[in-house]
């Protein structure tokens, strides 16, 4: 049986950015943590970083040389779980969906995501780690935003979300797949809600840039 993951403080920051659509920021203060011994932080950057790169894989068409980094973070996580469930197998699952995606292979997809999300509510259920730094749910719905298929997005973030405090990657997803939808009150709604959670944060990222324009141009009077 694996061991709880610690939640060292370089995992909570990590966890932090990745809320806040920082995965590349987060991947490397768990790069940075990892030569210390921290086989967690190492698990979670091998990760993070493999969902940055099926990402750009997908913008390249899903080709085997742009997939061959999400090939060996696969690898990499395979001979880490070692047959056994934990973080590492459930952070396998997401990037084989991931690398799915990239390629347009819905049905793998789905079966990748499937599996991976109902071994991780196990093994949360039973006190055991699951998927590292962005929670599986909010993932699919990025998976399946990316490969438009906007009613299952808005399902799996659905699902994901906490009824009473959706996250902000959540509402970033919820108003994405709502205008892939051509739903524009569900997107002015969300987009509304992550503008109002965002705050007064320093930085301004991509999704939130993209929520203010959205709702300049469609959401007067809706």
């Amino acid at each position: 049986m694996a061991p709880p993951a610690r939640q060292t403080n370089v995992m909570i920051q990590a966890e932090v950015r990745a809320a806040e659509f920082d995965l590349a920021g987060a991947a490397t203060l768990l790069e940075a943590a990892s030569p210390h011994g921290d086989i967690f932080a190492w698990i979670a950057a091998v990760y993070v970083r493999g969902l940055i790169q099926a990402t750009e894989a997908s913008r390249a068409g899903g080709s085997p040389d742009s997939l061959a980094p999400v090939r060996e973070a696969i690898a990499w996580l395979e001979g880490a779980a070692n047959g056994q469930p934990g973080p590492a197998e459930n952070a396998r699952l997401m990037l084989q969906a991931a690398a799915a995606a990239a390629q347009s292979e819905r049905e793998e997809m789905r079966l990748y995501l499937d599996t991976a999300i109902r071994k991780d509510a196990l093994q949360r259920a039973a006190g055991l780690p699951g998927v590292p730094v962005v929670p599986p749910g909010e993932t699919a719905g990025d998976l399946w935003l990316q490969v438009h298929r906007y009613d299952e997005a808005r399902r799996a973030y659905d699902e994901a979300a906490d009824p009473a405090r959706p996250s902000l990657r959540i509402l970033s997803g919820r108003g994405r797949a709502a205008r892939g939808a051509k739903d524009v009150p569900a997107a002015c709604t969300a987009f509304r809600a992550l503008i109002d959670a965002w705050q007064s944060r320093s930085a301004e990222p991509a999704e939130v840039s993209d929520a203010r324009a959205y709702v300049a141009s469609a959401c007067e009077g809706v």
